[in-house]
């Protein structure tokens, strides 16, 4: 059965249908949502990053119990700085409570987390904006939401020096909102990243350019639905390196709105780094940018291939170009422990 199938009939047990449309948030700029989060190197110079991605917990069901130990497994092995869920947190509801109950083991041990919501977290019995309310009362978490642009769970977080000698960031952290279905039938299919979300994206990162003396500040971007590069990188030119696990093709939209373009513009991106598509957890160069499945961290209330379960962790070291990731199994097994871009350069 692939992921449709799948997908399709678990909406026949009684998955509620998806909100295709996300409004924007009403502008307001005197807002404190509009101010990033910003957090500090280690004094070690360090700072690490756990991904989890498509846990699709649902409450009370026995299919999630090895959701829930893998995500307290991986927290308890990696001790990171902050924790970013790139969506499908939840798979069914009640909602609050499937929230609440997977993303407790982080708030539990006062790790700072932020989400980016997946197409299907705001199917069941609380709307995206619900939902994300919801995750924003949950002790530690940092998102803020970006206001008067299309979605939720927009987002950045910026890494300042260690030592407090200054509020210039090292490196920024954006979050989309990659949404759930579009609204225009002529373009039905997954969701896309938005005009105004890239406009923002722009804004913020020629913001941080400007406050780093003109020079792009390095990236990473995080969200659940991978872009259509993904796709043409991988099937259409032969001018990539990949590795990791492919296991199924990507699911991007069916639109290409230009996040990737705006990103080779701005010079500071050096990664996406997605979820959506269970049975892959690879790592890809191409044209210069590095496009990153996080490792599948649910269980059985979906399809999952790729097995056992996980996390990805992303490093970023003060002063020093690049980043180090690598995959954290359910068990122990450590993978693809790679330096970025160094690994890559054959």
């Amino acid at each position: 059965m692939d992921r449709r199938d799948f997908i399709r009939s678990a909406a026949v047990a009684g998955i509620a249908a998806a909100t295709p449309r996300i409004p924007a948030r009403a502008a307001s700029p005197a807002s404190q949502a509009n101010r990033p989060k910003s957090f500090r190197f280690r004094p070690d110079g360090t700072f690490k990053i756990v991904q989890f991605t498509d846990t699709h917990y649902i409450a009370g069901d026995e299919r999630s119990e090895r959701a829930l130990k893998n995500v307290i497994e991986m927290l308890d092995a990696e001790k990171p700085d902050l924790v970013i869920h790139t969506g499908d947190i939840i798979f069914g509801k009640p909602a609050e409570k499937s929230l609440r109950e997977i993303l407790a083991p982080i708030s539990e041990r006062k790790i700072p987390f932020a989400v980016a919501l997946g197409n299907h977290d705001g199917q069941y019995d609380l709307g995206r904006r619900q939902v994300f309310d919801v995750v924003k009362t949950i002790p530690y978490n940092v998102n803020q939401g970006i206001e008067g642009i299309y979605g939720d769970s927009n987002d950045v977080i910026s890494i300042l020096p260690s030592k407090g000698e200054g509020e210039c960031p090292q490196w920024a952290l954006y979050l989309f909102d990659s949404g759930d279905s579009t609204s225009d039938p002529d373009l039905k299919g997954y969701d896309y990243i938005h005009a105004d979300q890239i406009d923002w994206y722009r804004r913020q990162s020629q913001a941080f350019r400007k406050m780093n003396g003109g020079n792009p500040v390095p990236a990473l971007a995080f969200f659940h639905i991978p872009v259509p590069e993904f796709t043409h990188g991988l099937r259409y030119e032969t001018h990539r390196d990949l590795k990791g696990n492919f296991g199924e093709e990507p699911c991007p939209p069916k639109v290409n709105s230009g996040l990737f373009l705006a990103m080779k513009e701005q010079h500071d991106v050096q990664a996406i780094i997605c979820g959506h598509d269970h049975d892959n957890d690879y790592a890809m160069r191409w044209r210069g940018m590095f496009f990153i499945y996080g490792r599948f961290s649910g269980c059985d209330t979906v399809y999952n291939n790729l097995k056992p379960n996980g996390a990805r962790v992303i490093q970023l070291t003060e002063g020093e170009p690049g980043f180090r990731s690598w995959v954290r199994c359910y068990g122990g097994e450590v993978s693809q422990n790679l330096r970025y871009p160094d690994s890559f350069k054959n």
